[in-house]
């Protein structure tokens, strides 16, 4: 019977294959209590299991670094990287040693009560990337109970000899080639390195979001998937035939002839697209009436700079540079990266931008969405109004100078901008002032370069976008962050799943912020662009470029959609029609959307 599971769409496309299940040995603990005297040899199982997993991760991530980027996605690299540093966070080892020592429990027991501690403390998170985060410790402990268990492998046994759909294999179907797809409760980095060999044309996982690891990864191998599947992996059953709609983010099980005849003829028509988008590439960004468009790549690390390249970016319009941060411990600076680190990382991205500008913002991350597990004991009434990027950073002298330094002498090898998160007082602007002068000082009085930086402002809090008259006296330019804009003006919590559907981008209130924002801006001669996900979205296209958005930056998967959109587009013909949109009651029905 063809069963359909929903579930979010993370990376386009559709995929049509045979199922290949990934089990969890997190079913399947063992739960007794201990002897006082057998207290000693279970903290060393835990800790022989620990130093067992880090020595394959460090394995893995040798082996990743050999590779060429079509063997293994460079995000591998950053991604094992947490996990390594996940399995030495204190608040997992320290959890661990108490539920041993103080509750008699066995080693699985403890691992698995500590987790779910420590993944309450996730789910509390404002930040979605963060929240996602948990995932990956959950992964981690799951490595050590493999390890403790004497089982290495994460696959079920090996399918049979593929075989081609049944649709075109007619009455024999034995015996013939077909593609996989990967069905699992969740994908840890290192399991994407262990089936970098294998030929997987989609991934299904029951847990997840856009910023999972799983879609990350996903999207940056450019193949279909479905996270938030909830029940796939329980509903699929090994060598079930499947059709991942990357698109609609529906998982489509045991299909009937017509809606595999259907799918397959989706199939070659996206393929077909692709190849007639591919050819856009390093065609210029320009619409119908000779308006010059920017488009923009969004990068977590340096290595990202490959990808925005082939996609054809005009550059970087963000930097994340929290991913360089996470997985650090918080209340031990030094173990946070230092000067020289960053510096390296920002390097190699200006560097990989061959000239073209790279924006990097400073960190945007802190006490909701903290750097350890220790800090996320803390409780807050509200995290997602808590001290966070700016706020967060000039907390903490220390780390935002070595960041600023950091970035200045990463703007002596190109064009640089520096961005800074979540700004809404004057004096927050101030201070933010005083720190990049002192950076600077402090460079010139060591005998460091320092390069030029033009400075600019994200818009992603409503008092932002109501003071605009002040950020435009300090700052260059400006980036709008749709993503929190949105969330802070409807006041939805994301994390929420009983008001998340309320998370609205074509709310009119938003849309109204948005407007100004670009108006303003362009009106004093100032630089504008939108970094969140209304960039990437096409549905928004026209009517950002009706508003007068010239500057986009978007994941670079989306760079040359958005740009089909721009050389359809008439700018000058649409500045009435998204003055409607705006002035609207019910801007979605204008949309189309």
């Amino acid at each position: 019977m063809t069963i359909a599971i929903h579930g979010l769409n993370v990376a386009r496309g559709i995929a049509i294959g045979r199922a290949v299940l990934v089990v969890s040995s997190r079913l399947d603990v063992a739960h007794y209590f201990i002897q006082p005297q057998e207290v000693d040899a279970e903290l060393d199982r835990v800790r022989a299991a620990r130093d067992a997993v880090a020595e394959e991760l460090e394995r893995l991530r040798a082996s990743v670094s050999q590779l060429k980027r079509d063997e293994a996605p460079h995000e591998l690299a950053g991604l094992l990287e947490v996990h390594l540093m996940l399995l030495q966070d204190e608040a997992l080892s320290d959890g661990v040693r108490h539920w041993i020592a103080d509750r008699l429990y066995n080693a699985e027991w403890a691992l698995t009560s500590q987790l779910e501690v420590v993944a309450r403390q996730f789910d509390e998170m404002e930040d979605e990337y963060l929240r996602e985060r948990k995932a990956d410790l959950e992964q981690v402990v799951e490595r050590i109970l493999r390890q403790m268990k004497g089982t290495a492998a994460v696959l079920a046994p090996p399918p049979p000899p593929p075989r081609k759909t049944p649709l075109e294999a007619g009455d024999d179907a034995d015996g013939f080639d077909a593609p996989l797809v990967l069905i699992a409760h969740d994908l840890s980095p290192a399991d994407m390195v262990q089936f970098k060999k294998s030929v997987f044309a989609g991934f299904v996982t029951d847990v997840g979001g856009r910023t999972s690891h799983t879609a990350i990864v996903a999207r940056s191998m450019d193949i279909p998937a479905v996270v938030g599947a909830r029940v796939a992996s329980q509903l699929v059953r090994q060598d079930d035939w499947v059709i991942i709609d990357g698109d609609a983010g529906v998982v489509i099980v045991d299909p009937s002839p017509i809606i595999l005849a259907e799918y397959g003829f989706k199939q070659r028509q996206g393929e077909l697209e692709r190849e007639r988008l591919w050819r856009l590439r390093h065609r210029p960004a320009v619409t119908l009436d000779g308006e010059r468009i920017e488009l923009l790549a969004n990068i977590e690390m340096p290595e990202d700079t490959a990808a925005a390249m082939q996609a054809g970016a005009q550059g970087v319009g963000l930097f994340r540079s929290e991913f360089l941060f996470m997985g650090r411990e918080a209340r031990h600076l030094t173990r946070l990266p230092d000067e020289e680190e960053q510096y390296e990382a920002y390097r190699r991205a200006v560097e990989g931008m061959q000239g073209m500008p790279v924006t990097i913002r400073t960190i945007d991350i802190g006490a909701d969405k903290p750097l350890d597990g220790k800090a996320a004991r803390q409780e807050y009434l509200n995290p997602a109004l808590g001290l966070r990027a700016i706020r967060w950073s000039l907390s903490e002298p220390a780390m935002f100078l070595a960041q600023l330094r950091a970035i200045l002498r990463a703007a002596a090898h190109g064009p640089v901008n520096l961005l800074i998160p979540m700004l809404a007082h004057a004096r927050e602007i101030r201070q933010t002032l005083v720190f990049i002068d002192k950076a600077r000082a402090e460079l010139q009085a060591r005998g460091d370069t320092a390069g030029p930086v033009r400075l600019g402002a994200m818009i992603e809090v409503p008092a932002a976008a109501l003071s605009l008259s002040v950020f435009l006296k300090h700052f260059d330019f400006l980036s709008i962050g749709t993503n929190d804009l949105i969330q802070y003006t409807l006041a939805i919590d994301r994390a929420d799943e009983s008001v998340a559907h309320l998370y609205d981008a074509s709310h009119p209130a938003v849309l109204r912020l948005v407007a100004q924002t670009i108006a303003e801006a362009r009106r004093l001669g100032k630089g504008v662009s939108v970094c969140g996900e209304m960039a990437g979205d096409v549905h928004f296209t026209r009517l950002l470029l009706g508003l007068g958005l010239r500057s986009f930056s978007m994941h670079p998967s989306q760079i040359l959609t958005v740009k089909q959109e721009v050389l359809r587009a008439d700018a000058g013909k649409l500045a009435d029609w998204a003055r409607q949109v705006v002035e609207s009651d019910d801007p979605a029905e204008l949309l189309g959307r």
